[in-house]
């Protein structure tokens, strides 16, 4: 979009100087006016001489009947005249002619009125040209974009463009089954988990019991010492073995089901939030929700500005899923080298000894009942932020649930 903004204040200044260099061509092609006050001059001297008939003084010329000509008098040099004159001789006498000269300038205004109509048709379908095409075709760039990245918890914008608005709604239908594939794929990851963690008790219990056994043996409970020992070598020989199994089931079940492709960079806070504070304006005020964005000092961040917009809209859905609708409200604040970025919403309900868990993968509050998630929302704002050298932390004050993501300055 600023690529066609650029082209077309290039092509505006292209036409206003088009229109600029033909006034100029105009001027000094019709600079002289008309030369009719010459040919009235020509037609008095003959009346004054008797050349087309009676002998006429300059006293009993009618001047009237001459459009250009103003004034006859007798020449005399010393004469101051401010009007535009020519000098001419009579029957040996000198004469001053003086005279006016009128310019036609419709012609001008008219070509003026022209190129204005013209400049005015094409600034007129190049707007529309880019409200019509560009616009929309630079949000579904924009889209595509965050889609390949995996963000797919803004929806698509409805767009009334008959050109692209079929086709915007196709896409949009084409995030929500991404967005439903993932989360099907996230509950399978969840049972997946919940597997191992229960395999992996259900195995400590016989295996407490296996050395318990092991105990007795030792104590001398076989008859024979010969059996006693091979008995005793077998069973824990498995103890370990077992024991080896169990830990590798842990190992697996605590590594990383999600992978998070972060790039960090050096980029200005206000593009992150600009792209926050437009999109949660409208969605907001259609929830009557009141949003308040507190005022901040732009810096440069160390972070990946896409996975940065992604931490903070998942807090701001948090806190329109979790808090009471009344307000949401993101503040700033400093620490070190840090810039600190909080979300905060009225109407906590969460217990304090929670907090400590929020940030596990799969774990939902107490505050949860009849609202669907996954429990992964503040998990994947944690990871995230680890992997930009960042952290995050959540706090209850008084009614208000607050997270705080810390966000290193370049």
């Amino acid at each position: 979009m600023n690529r066609f903004k650029k082209n077309l204040v290039i092509i505006i200044i292209i036409e206003l100087l088009f229109i600029l260099v033909a006034d100029v061509v105009y001027f000094r092609m019709f600079k002289e006016p008309t030369a009719f006050y010459k040919v009235e001059a020509e037609r008095l001297v003959r009346a004054m001489s008797g050349d087309v008939g009676m002998q006429q003084s300059p006293g009993e010329i009618n001047l009237s009947e001459y459009k250009s000509l103003i004034r006859v008098s007798v020449f005399d040099p010393n004469e101051i005249c401010n009007n535009d004159y020519l000098v001419k001789e009579v029957d040996g006498a000198l004469y001053r002619i003086e005279y006016e000269v009128k310019r036609d300038n419709r012609p001008f205004i008219m070509m003026n009125v022209g190129l204005a109509i013209f400049f005015l048709i094409t600034v007129g379908v190049l707007a529309y040209i880019g409200r019509t095409v560009i616009r929309p075709f630079n949000k579904m760039s924009d889209m595509t974009v965050s889609l390949a990245k995996g963000n797919l918890s803004t929806p698509v914008k409805e767009e009334k463009s008959r050109f692209f608005g079929k086709f915007l709604w196709g896409v949009d239908m084409l995030r929500e089954n991404l967005e439903s594939s993932k989360t099907k794929n996230l509950e399978y990851q969840k049972e997946k988990k919940t597997m191992l963690l229960s395999l992996s008790h259900d195995i400590k219990t016989p295996l407490s019991a296996i050395q318990l056994y092991t105990k007795a043996m030792q104590e001398g409970l076989y008859e024979t010492e010969e059996k006693r020992q091979e008995a005793l070598s077998g069973i824990l020989s498995k103890t370990e073995e077992i024991k080896s199994y169990v830990d590798e089931i842990h190992r697996v079940s605590r590594e990383e089901f999600m992978e998070f492709d972060v790039n960090p960079s050096e980029v200005y806070m206000s593009e992150v939030m600009n792209n926050i504070e437009v999109y949660y304006n409208d969605k907001l005020s259609v929830l009557h929700t009141k949003f308040i964005m507190d005022e901040y000092e732009d810096c440069i961040l160390s972070a990946d500005k896409d996975r940065l917009i992604e931490v903070i809209q998942n807090l701001m859905e948090n806190a329109i899923k979790y808090g009471d609708g009344k307000e949401i409200r993101i503040s700033f604040s400093e620490e070190e080298d840090c810039k600190l970025i909080t979300v905060s919403n009225s109407g906590c309900s969460l217990d304090e000894k929670e907090l400590a868990n929020l940030f596990d993968s799969f774990y939902r509050g107490s505050n949860t009942d009849g609202i669907q998630g996954n429990g992964l929302g503040l998990y994947i704002v944690k990871q995230l932020m680890k992997r930009m050298d960042g952290d995050a932390f959540a706090e209850i004050e008084e009614d208000r649930f607050k997270i705080t993501v810390v966000v290193r300055k370049a």
